[in-house]
């Protein structure tokens, strides 16, 4: 019998069992415990998506928020503080927004709090988004830090916007590097000096009509966050892992896993797929198409004429938000 075939060295069934058994993307589940309180059924405007819209005098007002890992505020407060914007401004781009304002919560040692702090205002400045206030609680003890931010959006991308037959498609920047620490790949060093342009560009697609749903890749990895795009619809994806960019001389499997600094999951009817990827082409960052969105519930990734399930919405979730 011939074997899989393996893409960097990785079987498929390898890459889903990795996936799925990770940490960042199991920790999702308790997120269900929010349809207890709030109504979830119109992620647009409440919970599930990466932010909410808020319509005020004709506007899409985004609003969105993020807790820091108290590991990796505790590892790197001055990267946490980065990372505190960077994941804010990733989630307003997500809705097709442009990020106008970060406040934050702060609380711990001065030591810590000074560094986190001073990572958000370097950040601050890459993204070209002012901290306009927050609440800060200098004592002894354990570190706490979240930051929100505020955005508009002209036009909307949301996960309620996904259908069948639209073109998958992954955008991102790959010049960058494995952090050995935490599973971040980080492109700051390279991508500092243009995050202000690069980070308003979702918002370019939006406006044009050539992506209809985003989501930025985080802590749940490429495909977990893949996933949670896909889920409130319930529709499934065939995925061609052979047309996932990827950086050179980065695992495959740690790409897969990892929170990087600009990463986008689009889905674009067909007809606006290729539209998509001169945008993002335009602005010097890499977009493909990598698949299609199917009527049925599973998302399944493939290479080389192989394949493999990574989830079945029929039967499983991620978050569990919209669970019957």
């Amino acid at each position: 019998m011939a074997s899989s075939p393996e893409i960097h060295g990785y079987s498929l069934d390898s890459i889903v069992r990795e996936v799925r058994r990770y940490g960042g993307f199991t920790n999702k589940a308790p997120i269900s415990s929010v349809s207890r309180h709030i109504d979830t059924s119109d992620p647009v405007h409440g919970p599930g998506d990466d932010g909410a819209i808020v319509h005020a005098d004709g506007r899409n007002v985004v609003v969105c928020g993020e807790a820091l890992s108290p590991p990796f505020v505790g590892g790197d407060p001055y990267g946490a503080g980065i990372a505190a914007v960077l994941a804010n401004v990733n989630d307003v781009a997500a809705m097709g927004g442009v990020p106008l304002g970060i406040v934050n919560t702060i609380v711990g040692p001065a030591e810590i709090t000074d560094e986190v702090m001073r990572g958000m205002a370097d950040a601050s400045k890459m993204y070209d988004v002012p901290i306009v206030g927050g609440h800060l609680t200098q004592q002894d003890g354990p570190t706490s830090v979240s930051a929100f931010a505020v955005g508009h959006a002209d036009e909307v991308l949301s996960m309620a916007h996904v259908a069948p037959g639209q073109t998958v498609l992954f955008a991102c920047f790959l010049d960058g590097h494995m952090r050995p620490d935490f599973p971040f790949f980080t492109s700051i060093d390279k991508q500092a000096e243009r995050f202000a342009t690069d980070i308003r560009v979702p918002a370019k697609v939006a406006a044009a009509g050539a992506a209809v749903s985003a989501k930025d890749v985080s802590m749940a990895g490429a495909l977990g966050s893949l996933a949670m795009l896909l889920e409130f619809r319930k529709f499934g994806a065939d995925i061609d892992l052979g047309l996932m960019p990827t950086p050179i001389d980065t695992d495959f499997l740690a790409w897969m896993l990892s929170f990087p600094s600009f990463a986008f999951w689009l889905t674009a009817e067909p007809d606006q797929a290729q539209e998509c990827i001169r945008i993002f082409e335009a602005n010097d960052l890499t977009c493909a198409a990598v698949g299609t969105v199917t009527a049925g519930s599973t998302i399944d990734i493939g290479f080389d004429g192989d394949s493999a399930r990574l989830i079945d919405f029929a039967s499983e979730a991620v978050t569990g938000l919209w669970n019957d």
